[in-house]
């Protein structure tokens, strides 16, 4: 019988993004990110095809068993995803248990690269506290009489408890509390008790489709004028769905397309964004690829799918941008870079386009480390490979 060369084995990569919910909207933009990633190597990695493995997020408990089903049946070398951080935290257990490289492409709360960190998983999103520390300066300006309306999970919980100890420090008080259940599409109450309350400022810990809805009614309370809203890693998919009438505050996101210092490759990220989905690219298409693409470079500079090469590869992995060496801190992997504040502009010209740019955070390496803190306040306590 005539020899017959079989084709080499793709490498796969595992997704793990919601697929339904009220996260599923920014899911479906870090999905077309993370694919887009793949499509610019030419679906190869290693000089071999390679694919993604997408599967669903239907909650923390499933998302932890998809992951495993990834490793297990698919045979991936590494995953992606992320989308909710009480998600991110099951995957990441499961990610370390079996010891295969995990890149958080969304989730900001801090145990994640904190108390429950562990050497196979790495992230991109600030921790809460670091995005919260940036915007004091803006908030304690407005005023000391903070309201708090938090998504009652991991990442809303991080949010009321991060801006209380800033609160705290600054001698301002709570005027309110309110922990949200996921999934509410009435704030009614809620407004009605923010209203009566009077206070300086709302801190808001809404995700996605929430905060989407509460904006709704707070502009048709007549609210949105009258005290000022803020909330931290807001997606640009939850602003575009309150619509250019109803949106203000301001908020922190890791990037905007409109970013007048966007990298030379984030433009080009973001041309062909928008020549493939006719439409600019969110943030969280952005998070998608680039986590994407950092995991992908790893994998080609390791040489190697072993996940000892990979997880080695992602904590030398760096590049330039923004006056920062972007880099993951070797102490507890969580990624080094900028991000911004940006505020609701007054008149927005477009469906798209709502943010004017208020500072970029960290401006050097200087900054990047007195933002990101170090080993010695941190409470990760990474286990050797």
């Amino acid at each position: 019988m005539p020899h017959i060369a079989r084709a080499a084995e793709p490498i796969r990569i595992g997704l793990l993004q919601a697929k339904e919910g009220s996260i599923a909207v920014q899911a479906q933009y870090l999905q077309q990110g993370t694919f887009l990633a793949l499509e610019q190597l030419n679906n190869e990695l290693l000089g071999r095809p390679a694919e993604i493995v997408w599967d669903d997020e239907p909650s923390a408990q499933g998302a932890g068993q998809n992951a495993l089903q990834l490793i297990q049946q698919n045979k991936v070398v590494a995953l992606l995803g992320g989308s909710l951080s009480s998600d991110a935290l099951a995957e990441e257990a499961v990610a370390g248990q079996h010891k295969i490289p995990f890149v958080i492409n969304n989730a900001a709360a801090e145990e994640i690269t904190g108390a429950k960190c562990n050497p196979y998983t790495f992230r991109l999103q600030p921790p809460v506290p670091v995005q919260a520390a940036a915007m004091l300066p803006y908030l304690q300006s407005i005023g000391k009489r903070w309201y708090f309306i938090t998504s009652s999970y991991a990442f809303g919980q991080d949010i009321a408890s991060s801006f209380k100890k800033l609160l705290a420090g600054i001698g301002g008080t709570v005027v309110g509390d309110d922990s949200v259940p996921l999934g509410s599409s009435d704030f009614s109450s809620y407004i009605l008790k923010i209203r009566e309350a009077k206070p300086d400022l709302i801190i808001g810990g809404l995700t996605s489709a929430d905060l989407s809805n509460f904006l709704k009614q707070w502009k048709q309370f007549g609210m949105s004028d009258k005290i000022p809203f803020t909330e931290i890693a807001v997606g640009d998919t939850d602003l575009w769905a309150v619509g250019k009438d109803n949106v203000a505050g301001t908020y922190t996101t890791l990037w905007y397309y409109k970013d007048p210092n966007n990298s030379p490759s984030d433009k080009a990220f973001a041309a062909a964004y928008q020549a493939k989905y006719n439409r600019p690219a969110a943030d969280k298409a952005w998070m998608g690829w680039y986590s994407a693409k950092i995991l992908f470079q790893a994998i080609n500079a390791a040489g190697s799918t072993k996940p000892d090469a990979i997880v080695e590869a992602l904590q030398n992995w760096h590049e330039e941008d923004g006056g920062i060496t972007v880099h993951f801190d070797k102490w507890n992997n969580q990624l080094v870079h900028r991000f911004l504040v940006v505020g609701v502009k007054k008149h927005i010209p477009d469906n798209w386009n709502y943010f004017d740019v208020l500072r970029s955070i960290p401006e050097n390496n200087e900054a990047a480390e007195k933002a990101f803190g170090t080993a010695a306040d941190s409470a990760c306590h990474m286990t050797p490979l």
